[in-house]
């Protein structure tokens, strides 16, 4: 059957119109990209709390070594300040002269708490900080307040000039060795008795040893210094 040009063109644009239609009610492809899953709210949650978590333990770990070092540095300062105590008071002692009285000690006690002193005479030196200063000086290590109302103790050397007796404390000063003390106690070994005593007051001879025994209030145990003040016989 021969069909004419216009009809030939006429189904040409309905062929063409129903291609449209059809590609029209196509639903068109989306990229891969946007067909991704995207994180959910309950994700982003779960993602926090566990950096939190993170941030909260490394938190803790630097404190916890913060803290070990700092009570590290505090006992090696302590101990720094026994070591320097036990060297002033063999420097001193052992440099005593025998038959001089120039050693004493006496045992107090405050509320129940032992707060024995010992006071020996020696010259000007850089044992008790004078060394540009003349004379001799009565020196005794005894406990006193921190301040005017607190409680805290110090133990620390307390000078006053030997020839001053004045009653007044206008020539004494004092120096701190180490804070937070709460016990003092001072015993001495006398070799005659062949044991320990709490006073001495024998003008004549030295005791073989002193004990200084320091208690803190941060310590469970006080701490124990032994000065010879002579040889021990073998």
């Amino acid at each position: 059957m021969f069909i004419g040009s216009e009809e030939r063109e006429h189904r040409r644009r309905d062929a063409s119109a129903s291609t449209r239609d059809a590609c029209a009610t196509r639903q068109p492809a989306l990229p891969r990209a946007s067909r991704a899953r995207a994180f959910t709210l309950l994700e982003i949650m779960l993602a926090v709390i566990i950096l939190a978590m993170m941030a909260l333990v490394i938190y803790r770990f630097v404190q916890a070594n913060v803290t070990a070092i700092r009570v590290s540095s505090e006992t090696e300062a302590v101990a720094a300040r026994y070591d320097g105590l036990r060297e002033l008071l063999t420097q001193q002692l052992q440099g005593l002269p025998p038959g001089a009285g120039a050693l004493a000690g006496e045992p107090l006690k405050i509320e129940g708490h032992d707060r024995d002193e010992l006071t020996w005479f020696c010259s000007a030196g850089p044992g008790v900080l004078t060394r540009y200063a003349g004379g001799d000086y009565r020196v005794s290590l005894r406990l006193r307040r921190h301040g005017g109302k607190s409680q805290e103790l110090d133990l620390g050397l307390l000078r006053k000039p030997k020839d001053d007796t004045a009653v007044s404390n206008e020539h004494e000063t004092w120096v701190r060795l180490i804070d937070n003390v709460a016990t003092l106690q001072i015993r001495f070994f006398d070799s005659r008795l062949n044991t320990w005593v709490q006073r001495w007051t024998d003008t004549v001879t030295l005791p073989r040893l002193v004990k200084v025994v320091i208690g803190r209030t941060d310590a469970k145990v006080p701490t124990e210094i032994i000065v010879p003040l002579a040889r021990m016989p073998l």
